[in-house]
């Protein structure tokens, strides 16, 4: 398949993961703790505790039921794919629609599971590994067109540790996923995380970061409170922003090199504006506060981390030529959330103000650097 002579490797595709996923996967001693999600909209990603409190989200829980036009056009788009159970065969037929060859897959309620603060190690593990199974079940209908990304705990590294492994040694899963806010109390440079770090560039698999709107935990989108439309504005960018500081000022670059690191589903268009602030602050207060680090944090940047661009983001032209290059920019449709613009999400990327080298590169070439052998060239 191809869209007007461009393959397309999709490197964050959603799936919308049915409601009773955690109980028919969790394992038993966990299962009675386990999220449960709701079906009232199309699509309704809210999950509750078992005793009816909402999980992953601090209350009170915003409301989309005002966003009448938004709610409206979704239900027409996606009603085809929520009547279908938002199945496999489902998933596909939606690749083709938008004309995608292949697709790297994350959660959509899965992006909250593991986002509660002080949750249960044990009990983080078993969901996490519950999605994971799931989700392997899922990719069979086509495993080369269908490709995993692993859910990994944070709350405790032995288990993250053992699941990654899992994930792709087992499933053929191409890399392992963490939300981007800190969930549990560590931030992302500290030496505690290290070995993960380790596993993967030994496995030859990426970390993605991905956001979400809403969290348990504390996040830049608390301020405007229910205001889904202001955390969602903010959200998904800054707290992607604030990743990319922590990972390269801390010295995660500089101690695992050859680490692939994503940034996903926050747009590019800031990417010359933080890198050159961050240059700037290292330049002056690096050697106190950044003493890990032996080059500038765009050069880390450039090296070994990547960025998702939405299909209708202008702005991409000024962070290719910030960047003296576009290797470092993968694409994303969004499919099938609020914003993503399908099914025209791949011909709105195709009439962006890039040359045609930059988008073959974006829709294929450097996700497959990314994320490594997804499938032959």
């Amino acid at each position: 398949m191809a869209r007007n002579g461009f393959r397309i490797l999709d490197c964050d595709l959603h799936i919308i993961e049915p409601p009773d996923l955690w109980q028919r996967y969790t394992d038993e001693r966990f299962r009675q703790l386990a999220p449960i999600g709701m079906s009232e909209r199309i699509p309704d990603l809210r999950m509750l505790h078992p005793d009816g409190r909402p999980w992953g989200i601090k209350p009170p829980y915003f409301d989309l039921l005002k966003a009448k036009h938004s709610r409206a056009r979704d239900a027409e788009r996606y009603r085809h794919y929520h009547e279908r159970g938002w199945s496999s065969v489902a998933q596909l037929e939606a690749l083709d629609a938008e004309g995608i060859d292949v697709a790297l897959l994350y959660p959509s309620r899965g992006l909250n599971v593991l986002c509660e603060p002080d949750l249960d190690p044990p009990l983080a593990a078993a969901l996490a590994r519950a999605y994971n199974n799931w989700l392997y079940d899922f990719c069979q209908a086509d495993p080369n067109r269908l490709v995993g990304v692993a859910m990994i705990s944070p709350y405790d590294i032995t288990d993250a540790i053992a699941e990654t492994r899992r994930c792709i040694t087992e499933l053929g899963f191409r890399g392992a996923f963490v939300r981007a806010n800190i969930v549990n109390g560590r931030r992302w440079g500290d030496p505690y995380y290290d070995p993960l770090w380790e596993t993967l560039v030994e496995l030859d698999v990426p970390i993605g970061f991905h956001e979400s709107a809403v969290s348990a935990t504390p996040q830049v989108g608390d301020q405007f409170g229910d205001n889904f439309a202001l955390r969602h504005a903010y959200a998904f960018p800054f707290e992607n922003m604030l990743a990319i500081g922590e990972v390269i000022w801390s010295g995660v670059c500089e101690r695992f090199p050859q680490l692939r690191i994503a940034f996903l589903e926050g747009n590019c268009g800031w990417l010359p504006w933080l890198l050159w602030r961050l240059d700037e602050r290292w330049e002056l207060l690096g050697d106190g506060f950044a003493p890990g680090t032996t080059i500038k944090p765009s050069a880390y940047f450039k090296r070994q981390c990547w960025v998702s661009v939405d299909c209708e983001e202008v702005s991409v032209k000024y962070a290719i030529d910030y960047l003296g290059k576009s290797d470092n920019i993968v694409f994303s449709t969004d499919f099938p959330h609020i914003d993503a613009q399908f099914p025209h999400a791949s011909d709105a990327f195709l009439q962006l103000p890039i040359s045609d080298e930059d988008k073959r590169k974006i829709l294929w070439d450097n996700c497959a650097a990314f994320y490594g052998a997804v499938v032959p060239a």
